[in-house]
């Protein structure tokens, strides 16, 4: 076989290995592989001398049907010798020399000339995201969208202390027996007894998790394993504000505000039943002549809330202030106003339905023992073998409430 045509051959195989590659990861809308990259640019190099190789040869050919020894390319259209053609023009006459040089002017006869491909109209694009340079056309934003974080709220209205045991023990005054009262000149006088206090142990509880995570993401994305770290911590915060307010106190668990024995609760009862703001503030007052404290807080869910904050007046005036100014155009808008003037906890950690009203500095304190403790290792279970991390977070918390008829448990009616 000629060695021309054979060599022609070997450029159109290389060129469509190298189309098949871009077609591809086109058709798959996706960048080049560091694999496909590396075989695409090997036949883009053996392509590069395929084609010098076929020149030489081509060159060499026609200078020996010239008869004359290789010559310097010339820009000269005319010149037997062919230059890189310039233009579609010089293209033609390059490739059709031979063909115009043995034609028969005496007859008609037809001369072609191959496509032309000008490099200069080879136009660079970057083929978008998904081509080769996709990587390099994608900026990077490090900071992490984080999902819905609830706003702790519920340990910020109690006490709070540390101990340095295992428990916290209290005592609850006992029962009074008799009272003073009036006498007679010369009679008996009435006995008062007070009843042995009743101790009241309260364990401390441990609230504990843990992640793992590679060494490859530690060392390579901080940013993530930094943002994974915070939320374990959130979680941790998160579990610890529903074991103070719902937590059954079975088992390791701690026995929550609303689970206490001795809190009072405040029902649908009562017929015509009264409303839901006056259920409230006949909470408040059960905290005043129940316990004989002043009521410091309520917590509400949202939705509960949002029944009060959107309530109207006969005169469709918002009652605590329209969106724009207060009632009636009086004072400013109030982002959560408080009810009955309390400090208003708006919060889903209690149920929706369920309003818990009282003197919570008063009645609860939440006992810690040494903080939170985040601690990492690789020495877990095979982690050392598998750069891997294990990181622990935990803590210790007690609940005390020493006055529980200091807290009222409201159910509320239909709106």
């Amino acid at each position: 076989m000629n060695p021309i045509e054979t060599l022609r051959g070997q450029i159109a195989s290389t060129w469509n290995q190298m189309e098949t590659i871009m077609a591809t990861a086109r058709a798959e809308e996706r960048s080049l592989t560091d694999e496909e990259r590396a075989t695409y640019d090997g036949h883009a190099q053996a392509l590069t001398t395929q084609r010098a190789d076929l020149a030489r040869m081509e060159a060499h050919e026609r200078n020996q049907a010239a008869g004359s020894t290789p010559a310097e390319p010339s820009t000269d259209p005319l010149d037997p010798t062919p230059a890189t053609a310039r233009s579609l023009g010089d293209h033609f006459v390059n490739s059709a020399r031979e063909q115009l040089t043995n034609a028969d002017s005496s007859s008609r006869f037809t001369i072609s000339a191959p496509e032309f491909r000008n490099a200069a109209s080879d136009v660079q694009v970057t083929d978008g995201t998904g081509g080769s340079l996709g990587a390099v056309l994608t900026e990077v934003d490090t900071t992490i969208v984080t999902g819905v974080r609830r706003r702790m709220t519920i340990e910020d209205l109690l006490d709070s202390g540390t101990i340095s045991g295992q428990a916290i023990t209290y005592f609850v005054e006992g029962a009074l027996e008799g009272d003073f009262t009036t006498v007679a000149e010369n009679g008996a006088k009435p006995q008062l007894h007070f009843a042995n206090p009743t101790a009241v142990t309260d364990a401390l509880k441990k609230i504990a998790g843990f992640i793992k995570e590679s060494d490859e993401l530690i060392e390579d994305l901080p940013f993530l394993a930094s943002a994974i770290n915070n939320r374990l911590l959130y979680q941790l915060d998160l579990f610890t504000e529903n074991q103070i307010l719902n937590g059954n106190g079975t088992g390791t668990n701690l026995r929550g505000l609303l689970q206490r024995s001795g809190i009072q609760s405040l029902g649908v009862i009562g017929d015509p039943a009264p409303g839901n703001a006056d259920r409230i503030f006949q909470a408040i007052t059960a905290v005043s002549t129940g316990a004989g404290l002043e009521a410091d807080g309520i917590v509400i869910n949202p939705v509960d809330y949002q029944a009060f904050r959107l309530k109207k007046d006969g005169n469709g005036q918002y009652m605590g202030g329209g969106f724009f100014s207060g009632q009636y155009g009086v004072g400013g808008v109030l982002e959560e106003p408080p009810l009955w003037g309390k400090r208003t906890v708006v919060t889903p950690a209690i149920a929706a339905g369920t309003v818990l009203v009282g003197a919570f500095r008063t009645a609860a304190t939440v006992y810690t023992k040494g903080g939170t403790r985040v601690e990492a290792t690789n020495s877990d279970q095979d982690d050392f073998t598998n750069n891997r991390i294990t990181i622990r977070a935990e803590r210790r918390k007690a609940l005390a409430v020493r006055r529980p008829a200091g807290l009222v448990k409201v159910t509320l009616g239909a709106a």
